[in-house]
Parts: C-alpha cells; structure tokens; sequence
C-alpha cells in the first residue's frame, strides 16, 4: 500500500512540473506576442507597433526633372529630418568644370560641412549653352540654393547664404552617406564637333576664373541683407 501511495503521490508531482512547465511556455509566448516597436518614419513621425519595422530601404535615386539643372535634388533617404527639411525647401545645385580649381574649393566647402546638393557637369558646347540661358553668363563654378543663383566662388559669400537658408554649419550626415553622382548638365548631350581643317578650335565650354567680389560682414552673419528665399 505504502509503495502505490507513493507511487500515485510521484505521478501527481510530475504532473504539477508538467503544468508548471506548460504555463511557463505559454506566458513566454504571451509576452513574444506583445513586443511594440517603436518605429521612426520618413517624415520624422513616431509611431508604435506589434510588428517589427521593414528593413531600412536603398537611397532614392537622383530625380532630374529637366536637362537644365533647374530643380534636381539629391537623394535624401539618409538624411537627418531636419536637414532633410531644408534641403526639400532650398536644394543646392552645383555647375561645375574639367580643371576648374575654384569649382573643387566650392564642391570641398559643402562637403566638409555636409550639405547634401547635386552637381551638374558643364563640358560641351550644348551645356555651355544650357549655362547661359540659365545664369546669363558661361563662368564657372555656379551655385544655386533654392531659387537664388552664386556666380563664382566666395567662401564668405556661400557660407552666409548657406545659413539663411538654415543648413547646419557643421556636418549632421549620417555615416555611410553619400552623395549621388555627378551628371551633365544637358543629358545625352553629344560630343562637340571637331573644328573643320585649318581654322580655330571650338569656343572652350566655359570659362573658369573664380570671383573677386568682395562680401561685406552684415550685422547679422546668419542672415545677409537682402538675402530672401
């Protein structure tokens, strides 16, 4: 009798761990089931869900709206939001050419301080044309921020137009950032024809002398006078 109660007594033991075990199981399920993320989206916006995020998607391509550099913006998928704002309200286009010392001084000030912006080539004879219609002159570097147009470069002059229109003054990119690539200014512009036999070269595509204009400090350095956007 001894041997059978204790038996029965070993069974019911088992069965309590066996219970014990099974609600344990189902408690980790539960509390699995009922995990939130906690999910940032592209515009800035928290949200909070029971399923995880989806896996952070490839840098937009560059969107060219027209072979003549007008309102082409970089991607901006790897941009901090408030950056992102800014460079969705004033876009930074650079015109730039083949050994153009003051283009690369000008492409090395946005970059050391990390404004995102689009660089157009000028290096033919239709996109010199395109250059002229579009500032009036053939001279290079040129820069435009949002609706405003820089002819030549000027440290001084850049930078204080770069801080009216409110990008950071020093770098906020994210790592592994990059810029999109160079791309012509006229898409698909053919090559300029050869000069016919004994007469002069093709005019040169644009002329490259950096500006000598001088910036007076205004009281505000953030915001030169008449600097509107």
């Amino acid at each position: 009798m001894k041997s059978s109660a204790l038996y029965f007594s070993g069974c019911k033991a088992l069965l309590a761990l066996g219970l014990a075990a099974g609600a344990l199981a189902s408690l980790q399920v539960q509390v699995q089931a009922q995990q939130v993320y906690r999910i940032v989206g592209p515009d800035g916006k928290l949200t909070f869900s029971d399923r995880p995020p989806p896996a952070a998607a490839p840098h937009a391509s560059i969107s060219e709206a027209n072979a003549y550099g007008g309102t082409s913006t970089p991607a901006r998928a790897g941009l901090p939001f408030e950056l992102r704002q800014v460079a969705l309200k004033y876009p930074v286009v650079l015109y730039t050419g083949d050994n153009c010392l003051p283009c690369g001084a000008g492409r090395s000030l946005l970059t050391t301080r990390g404004v995102p912006f689009s660089e157009k080539t000028v290096t033919t004879v239709a996109d010199t044309e395109a250059l002229q219609r579009l500032s009036g002159e053939a001279s290079l570097p040129f820069l435009t921020i949002g609706s405003q147009q820089l002819k030549g470069f000027s440290d001084a002059e850049w930078t204080q137009f770069l801080n009216a229109a409110g990008y950071p003054k020093s770098s906020v990119l994210l790592s592994g950032y990059q810029l999109p690539a160079p791309v012509p200014l006229v898409a698909g512009s053919p090559l300029p024809a050869p000069p016919p036999y004994g007469e002069s070269k093709a005019p040169k595509a644009a002329t490259k002398t950096p500006a000598t204009r001088p910036v007076q400090a205004p009281a505000d350095s953030s915001n030169p006078a008449g600097i509107k956007f």
